[in-house]
């Protein structure tokens, strides 16, 4: 009402309104609630600029800058439904409630359907079988995979859901950590800089497992296709430019943020439909007559480690997990690392008022759990690192088997190096 009030009364008077108009027009704005707030003096207004001014001189050294210390202000200075707390002490019951928590704030609760797959290629690799197959992990997603068999094995055999990474190449997805007879070079350079050089899954199955790799939903072959988009990116044949290559990644980057804030407008999150996919891709390697069920493990770098780590924090039948390059304390991520490390591929809206990253974590247990981080990996805060490991193993202490939890941290940036394989490996073998 009083907008109204004050928009009528700004009006320009026209040449043919007397005096009382403009004695109106003062008394309104005298009457309006508004101007009591309005400096007094220019003292008064003296003072307040030089509030303002410093205001905006004061640094915050954050990405978001003055809006930082009032974010900060409402992060959670606790969380109820750590592990750590004293009212939380039958691992059971904690665990049904903080899973059931997250499962909630994921917002994803597809009809749980069998995975049907249809294996369409069959390859004979000499040491082992590389399978391409589709399977589904709901009425309306049929998801891309290669199945790694070994051959000559005793059977059943424990078995492996390997996960890509995101590192922002979206063109090619599980072709990331498997080899291909023909491989583009973009994806070899690649796996040079974030894998030393090998395809893990391909390394994985010589030692023994059964490996499964999935595309993750807006990657690989479930890249996002516009209607208009060239052939050349449709087949991604070897002769696609690295001009063409970049260009491609560089879109699908900067539509990421169209494709999450879609995803939350029709009320689901893009998390949800990543760790579902994981949990489903379960689903399909325990229903292999080469698999063991009861021997399963998973692994992976960078958003792969995300999914490791939520897909044996959601589900039991994971045994072992190994989680490269994504431990963190999130609190300790709001003033400078959030920009390159959340996007709405990780999101999980109000996770932390419950739950910090460890805390997720935790939810694996008793499952062993192997993970490795950087010193120089600029994506996480060094300090919340330190934390994030003290709080895991306090955690594996106080459900009692601490000896289930390894938390180690390399000399080495963003990256699964060829020593944090060996590590890797050691651990599956360990407990598979």
């Amino acid at each position: 009402m009083e907008g109204e009030m004050l928009a009528r009364s700004f009006e320009v008077p026209s040449k043919h309104e007397n005096s009382a108009s403009r004695r109106t027009f003062l008394s309104t704005l005298a009457n309006l609630s508004f101007i009591s707030t309005l400096p007094a003096t220019a003292s008064t207004l003296a003072k307040s600029v030089n509030v303002d001014s410093a205001t905006k001189a004061a640094t915050t050294d954050s990405d978001v800058g003055s809006l930082f210390p009032f974010i900060q202000s409402q992060a959670p200075r606790e969380f109820p439904l750590s592990f750590l707390r004293g009212e939380h002490k039958d691992l059971i019951n904690w665990k049904k409630r903080a899973r059931s928590q997250l499962l909630d704030l994921l917002h994803y609760h597809p009809p749980t359907v069998k995975p049907m797959p249809e294996v369409v290629e069959r390859v004979d690799q000499g040491e082992y079988i590389r399978e391409k197959v589709w399977f589904n992990t709901t009425p309306e997603l049929r998801v891309p995979a290669y199945v790694l068999v070994p051959k000559n094995s005793s059977k059943p055999l424990p078995g492996i859901v390997a996960l890509h990474d995101h590192g922002g190449f979206y063109l090619w997805g599980k072709e990331k950590i498997v080899a291909l007879e023909q491989e583009h070079p973009a994806v070899t350079r690649f796996k040079q800089q974030s894998y030393a050089g090998r395809s893990i899954a391909n390394e994985l199955v010589k030692q023994g497992y059964v490996v499964l790799v999935i595309d993750m939903f807006y990657w690989g072959e479930r890249r996002m296709l516009l209607d208009s988009d060239p052939s050349d990116w449709r087949d991604r044949s070897l002769t696609l430019t690295d001009e063409r290559v970049s260009e491609f990644n560089r879109r699908a980057a900067q539509n990421e943020q169209l494709v999450g804030r879609t995803i939350y407008s029709a009320g689901f999150t893009w998390s949800g439909v990543m760790f579902w996919d994981d949990i489903r891709s379960v689903d399909y390697l325990i229903s292999r007559p080469e698999v063991d069920p009861k021997r399963i493990a998973c692994v992976g770098l960078s958003v792969g480690a995300l999914r490791s780590i939520h897909l044996a924090a959601l589900d039991d039948r994971i045994k072992a997990a190994v989680a490269v390059g994504w431990m963190a304390s999130f609190p300790a991520q709001l003033r400078r690392q959030v920009v390159h490390s959340i996007g709405f591929t990780k999101l999980v809206p109000g996770l932390y008022r419950y739950l910090d990253y460890p805390d997720v974590a935790s939810l694996a247990m008793p499952a062993a759990l192997l993970v490795i981080n950087g010193s120089q990996d600029k994506l996480f805060n060094l300090d919340g690192v330190h934390t994030s490991f003290e709080k895991l193993q306090a955690c594996y202490a106080k459900a009692r088997v601490p000896e289930k939890c390894r938390t180690r941290l390399y000399d080495a940036p963003h990256e699964f190096n060829q020593q944090m394989q060996a590590e890797a490996w050691d651990w599956l073998r360990k407990w598979l």
